[in-house]
């Protein structure tokens, strides 16, 4: 054969194997978050990062309203519609682990390392020991507290390890008339009995919401408002604006929310503010952590490409830029300055408050019917607050409506 020929023949093989590389190498991965248009720009800024690491990978995210987002991700995943790459909140992870891509295998073929995350989040995108996506953010439960009105009533602001009788004697003291010392929320009788010790599970994760210690730990934060009327009732259904527009109109004096909310408080308010640990029972103090993060679709056709962004996702310069948004506080422990510097910069002790709860933090007990737990709370405690039931009657009724 001439040498001519065989070139000849070369070329055109290799002119038709181009084209298939450049097809199979060029991807597009679909990325679900939730989110509103203000989030877009910061989410596409995001996506972006990934192609400019890997030019041949591009990401397109797809942002839904909080609800929306819930709503729909089962239809997604039923239908075989759902994105390559999919944010997962850790309190719903015993309900969607199994719509996600196990990452360990992936962790073990490049040695990744988790230990640069802050340890209860990663737990908490786990699942029986098994890692299902990454995080973006972390935080617990704090108390924001209206410093001005400390100072007026002549209260020292809360020390790191108060108890629940410190807290409850500012909340009465801070009560006049219809401005309250505190403004409960449904989420408060979760969060704050554990930090009172109290348990809502058995030994074998199931509801057990009318143990004695449980009970107990509710009740005082019910005869807050039942008994002292240092907190208003809020109303079945009410979701967590109620209490942080109380605060921010100065109509009461403290509310627990997390870190995700410090920076619009902040900018809502007239006032100098502050966090607190929740307060403690006789024992030593521990706080339940929660954040979201991003998984691998246990669906998609492009898992090594999306394992590649996802570490780009949640990598150092993303943490950087949603810290230094004030987004999010980052569950990657050495871009957390970012956040403190922006969302958190006057806001007194919050650097410190953060540190010690991290350090005192317990492993927040969830199943896969937790959303339907939270979900009664809401429902059914205003009905203990204003005094129509008692705490055992409405947790009682609550345990016979779950699963176990």
């Amino acid at each position: 054969m001439k040498l001519s020929t065989v070139l000849a023949a070369a070329f055109f093989a290799s002119s038709a194997f181009i084209p298939t590389v450049q097809a199979q190498d060029q991807v597009n991965l679909t990325w679900q978050m939730w989110g509103d248009e203000n989030d877009t720009a910061l989410w596409q800024s995001l996506a972006d990062l990934v192609t400019e690491e890997y030019p041949n990978i591009t990401v397109t995210p797809q942002i839904s309203g909080w609800t929306d987002y819930w709503t729909r991700l089962p239809v997604l995943a039923a239908s075989g519609q759902i994105a390559d790459l999919v944010a997962m909140q850790s309190m719903r992870m015993p309900s969607f682990y199994a719509i996600l891509e196990p990452l360990d295998a992936h962790f073990a073929s490049d040695d990744f390392d988790t230990s640069v995350f802050e340890p209860s989040i990663i737990a908490g995108l786990a699942h029986d020991g098994t890692q299902y996506a990454l995080p973006y953010d972390v935080g617990p439960w704090l108390v924001f507290y209206n410093r001005d009105k400390f100072a007026e009533a002549g209260l020292e602001e809360p020390a790191l390890d108060w108890t629940f009788d410190d807290f409850k004697a500012a909340a009465v003291a801070l009560t006049e008339g219809d401005n309250y010392g505190f403004a409960g929320q449904a989420f408060d009788f979760i969060a704050g009995p554990v930090a009172l010790g109290a348990e809502y599970f058995n030994d074998s994760n199931e509801f057990a919401v009318t143990n004695e210690g449980y009970v107990d730990a509710v009740g005082k934060f019910v005869d807050l408002t039942a008994v002292d009327n240092a907190s208003p009732v809020f109303a079945s259904g009410a979701g967590a604006v109620t209490a942080s527009g109380r605060f921010a109109s100065g109509n009461a004096a403290m509310y627990i929310d997390g870190p995700w909310s410090l920076i619009s408080t902040q900018g809502a308010v007239d006032f100098q503010m502050g966090v607190a640990p929740l307060p403690r029972g006789d024992g030593d103090s521990r706080f339940i952590t929660a954040g979201s993060g991003w998984g691998i679709s246990a669906a998609s056709q492009h898992k090594e490409e999306a394992y590649k962004a996802l570490q780009i996702l949640t990598g150092p310069k993303a943490a950087e830029i949603l810290a230094s948004a004030g987004r999010a506080l980052p569950g990657r422990l050495a871009e957390q300055t970012y956040w403190y510097d922006v969302a958190a910069k006057d806001v007194s002790g919050t650097r410190e408050v953060l540190a010690y709860m991290f350090d005192h933090s317990t492993p927040f007990r969830l199943n896969e019917y937790w959303n339907e737990f939270e979900n009664l709370i809401t429902q059914y405690m205003p009905l203990a607050l204003n005094g129509d039931a008692t705490t055992e009657a409405v947790l009682a009724d609550i345990q016979s409506q779950l699963p176990f």
